[in-house]
């Protein structure tokens, strides 16, 4: 059966042309018609960033739910459900409460242009505002600066996680450029935190800081995170933590698990609640590791892996990944969106996979062609092909080896795909 909500997001598509378009102007008209629940939210955190947002934001709210305090979040793309996007409280909006919202925003908007993403931001402002929670944490969906999330007058605190090429069309051609975008989060008087980043980066971020007198908390000035035996080290003004490894997995995680960890610090939690961020922070799709469902069924023997990164920053992080798991044949499944720069994705994942058999993704009207990502994959040195769906993908490497590691990765729209037909 359709739910309702799903219903109502169909007609909400409907009421923009563009999918992305960046301005800030109707979400302040329909925030204004709703009463401004932005100005009636719990104390917000809010995520910019290339590469990162949302596996910091996990660990966060793992470790601040560790210390007993409830937490609003709100995330873009969904996977499987639209419902993964708002979370309250602890708990996925439900169906109901989830269509009431819409419904609101839908009749408040009157029929006028206001795109998909920045109507059901308005819709996530408005539950938030209803339900009482310690903190609130908002993920940026696309640059920072005119981001429908862009409407808190004073969060608590700004995180900007790693900046790198990626939206090029909207955000800039330049690191600079796009981190000017990122850095547009940034509000005057309030302490951001920085991940790594690169110089161009960095220069953009701090000038925005210091024009608007917001501290930083910058990775390698006032805060350091590696890995040693094992362990997650983690060293600010306050003092040193030797907390367990991040349960997401990847090189990558570390440095989201420091940003986190620095944001816990600065909000005043313990090395408990720093724990907790660690131990019990979950998130699909982040080399997430499936051992249920339909799609294991086929492939018993089979290691099945599922990845939604998209870019080359991706790429370079899911290669060391992968180069750091027991030796094992490695092939890839991979879908990408036709936005994507699907060569600088594949190039460094060459070295550590046997092959590639493309797909489109289904039901994707940008999907990049099976064939271009084929063609992509060969041009860096990867041996592909082309298969009609997952399954006979699937089915092609297993006829060739029936133990092998296998990674279904380019796309969170593909990832979503899986996860609900692997159910």
């Amino acid at each position: 059966m359709t739910q309702t909500s799903d219903a109502i997001l169909a007609r909400m598509m409907a009421l923009h042309p563009k999918i992305i378009d960046l301005t800030l102007d109707r979400v302040w008209r329909l925030l204004d018609a709703l009463d401004n629940p932005q100005n009636d939210l719990p104390p917000v955190i809010h995520i910019a960033g290339t590469n990162g947002k949302g596996s910091t934001q996990a660990m966060i709210r793992a470790g601040l739910e560790g210390a007993g305090k409830s937490v609003h979040a709100y995330t873009s793309p969904h996977l499987a459900r639209f419902h993964e996007r708002i979370r309250l409280a602890g708990e996925l909006i439900s169906e109901s409460y989830l269509t009431e919202v819409l419904d609101e925003c839908y009749d408040r908007n009157g029929g006028i242009d206001i795109t998909y993403f920045e109507i059901t931001t308005c819709a996530a402002l408005l539950a938030f505002a209803r339900t009482t929670a310690d903190y609130t944490l908002l993920e940026v969906g696309l640059g920072g600066r005119l981001d429908a999330t862009n409407v808190i007058d004073r969060p608590e605190l700004t995180i900007i996680t790693p900046v790198s090429i990626d939206h090029e069309q909207f955000l800039g051609n330049t690191i600079a450029k796009i981190a000017a975008e990122k850095a547009g989060i940034i509000k005057r008087g309030v302490p951001c935190v920085v991940g790594p980043q690169q110089d161009d980066a960095m220069d953009v971020i701090e000038a925005t800081a210091a024009r608007l007198g917001a501290p930083l908390i910058a990775y390698g000035q006032h805060w350091h995170v590696y890995e040693e035996r094992g362990r997650l080290v983690f060293q600010d003004e306050t003092g040193l933590l030797d907390l367990p490894m991040p349960a997401l997995l990847g090189e990558h995680q570390v440095m989201n698990a420091g940003a986190a960890l620095a944001a816990l610090r600065h909000l005043g939690f313990d090395e408990a609640a720093c724990e907790a961020a660690m131990r019990n922070a979950e998130w699909p799709a982040r080399m997430q590791r499936l051992k249920t469902g339909p799609l294991c069924e086929t492939a018993p023997e089979a290691e099945l892996w599922l990845d939604g990164g998209h870019n080359a920053a991706a790429g370079v992080a899911l290669a060391k990944l992968l180069a750091g798991l027991p030796k094992r044949p490695t092939h890839m499944i991979c879908g990408m969106l036709n936005t994507k720069d699907v060569t600088g994705y594949l190039r460094p994942l060459a070295a550590e996979a046997q092959s590639l058999v493309a797909v489109s993704i289904p039901g994707e009207a940008n999907t990049l062609p099976a064939e271009d990502t084929a063609a992509a994959a060969s041009s860096v040195g990867l041996p592909a092909s082309v298969a009609a769906s997952v399954e006979d993908a699937l089915a092609a490497i297993l006829s060739d080896d029936a133990r092998a590691r296998v990674l279904i990765c380019g796309s969170l729209y593909l990832a979503g795909h899986i996860l609900r037909e692997n159910g």
